[in-house]
C-alpha cells in the first residue's frame, strides 16, 4: 500500500501546485515543457542507477505513443484549472476511473468481489456530492469549450492511467526505468515543438514553475506502476483517485483556508468509506 500512497500524495502535489502557479497566467505549453524537462532529467538518473534496466523497440513505441495523449491530458488539465477553477477540474481528472476499472475488467478479467463493487459505488457517490458542492458553490459560467476541457481531461487521464496499466502488464519490470525516460522525454520533444510552432515567448518563470511541478509528476507515475505492481487495478484507480480528492481538498483547506459546504462533507465521508471498502 506504500506506492499508492505515495502517488495520491504526488498526484495531489501537482494540483496544489498549478492551482498556485494559475494565478501567475503563464502560458500552459511553457509550463508543461518546464514540467517534462525535469521528468525527463529525473528519470534518466533512475535509468542510469538501475542496474537491471533494459531497452526495447516495443516500450521506446508505445512510449511514444502515450506520450501524447499524455501531453493532451496535462494541457486539458492546465486549462481546466483556469477556466473552471481547480476543484472542477479535479474531480472531472478522478471522474476518468471508470476508463482504467473498465478495461481492467474487460481486458484482464478483473473482477470485483462484493465489498469492492460497494466500495466502487461509494466512489461514484463522492465523485457525484463533490460535484454538487461545487455546483452549489457556483463554478462560474462555463462555456462550451470549457466543457470540452474538463471532458477532454477525463478521457485523456483515463487512458494515462490504463496505459501505465498495459504496460505493467505487457513490457517486463527492467524496462521500467527506459519506458519512464522516453515517455517524458517524448513529452518534453512534443510540448517543445509545439512551442516553436506557435512561435510562443519564452517565459522564464514559468519555465522554472514547470520544473517544480515535474518533480511530483515524475514520481506519481513511478509510484502508480509499483502500486499496479502489487495490487489489481479495480482496486488502485478507485483508491487512488478519490484519495487525490481527499488530499486536495485538504491541502486547499489548509493553505488557502477553503472550506466545504453540506454536500463537500458529505463526499469526504463517503469517499472515506470508498477507501476502506476498496481496501479491504
Amino acid at each position: 500500500m506504500i506506492p499508492l500512497l505515495l502517488t495520491i500524495i504526488c498526484s495531489s502535489s501537482i494540483a496544489l501546485i498549478i492551482k498556485q502557479s494559475d494565478s501567475k497566467k503563464g502560458n500552459p505549453v511553457i509550463l508543461l515543457n518546464g514540467n517534462y524537462f525535469a521528468c525527463s532529467v529525473i528519470a534518466f538518473v533512475y535509468f542510469i542507477i538501475d542496474a537491471e534496466a533494459t531497452t526495447s523497440i516495443e516500450t521506446l513505441i508505445f512510449s511514444s505513443l502515450l506520450a501524447i495523449m499524455f501531453v493532451a491530458g496535462f494541457f486539458a488539465f492546465a486549462k481546466s484549472v483556469s477556466v473552471a477553477g481547480t476543484a472542477l477540474a479535479v474531480v472531472s481528472s478522478r471522474l476518468s476511473v471508470i476508463v482504467p476499472i473498465i478495461f481492467s475488467i474487460l481486458l484482464f478479467n478483473e473482477m470485483p468481489n462484493i465489498g469492492q463493487i460497494a466500495g466502487f459505488v461509494f466512489t461514484i457517490i463522492t465523485i457525484l456530492f463533490f460535484y454538487m458542492s461545487l455546483k452549489s458553490l457556483g463554478a462560474g459560467s462555463l462555456r462550451v469549450i470549457d466543457y470540452s476541457y474538463l471532458f477532454g481531461v477525463l478521457i485523456a487521464i483515463g487512458i494515462n492511467d490504463f496505459g501505465m496499466k498495459v504496460f505493467q502488464q505487457w513490457r517486463p519490470n527492467t524496462d521500467q526505468s527506459f519506458f519512464l525516460l522516453t515517455l517524458f522525454s517524448f513529452c518534453f520533444v512534443y510540448t517543445f515543438a509545439a512551442i516553436l510552432i506557435a512561435k510562443s515567448k519564452f517565459e522564464l518563470q514559468t519555465f522554472k514553475r514547470g520544473l517544480v511541478l515535474g518533480v511530483p509528476n515524475m514520481f506519481s507515475s513511478y509510484f502508480l506502476l509499483g502500486a499496479l505492481s502489487q495490487l489489481p487495478g479495480i482496486i488502485v484507480y478507485p483508491v487512488t483517485n478519490i484519495g487525490i480528492i481527499l488530499a486536495s481538498t485538504f491541502g486547499a483547506a489548509l493553505i488557502w483556508k477553503e472550506s466545504l459546504n453540506r454536500y463537500g462533507r458529505f463526499a469526504l465521508i463517503a469517499g472515506l468509506i470508498s477507501i476502506l471498502l476498496l481496501s479491504l
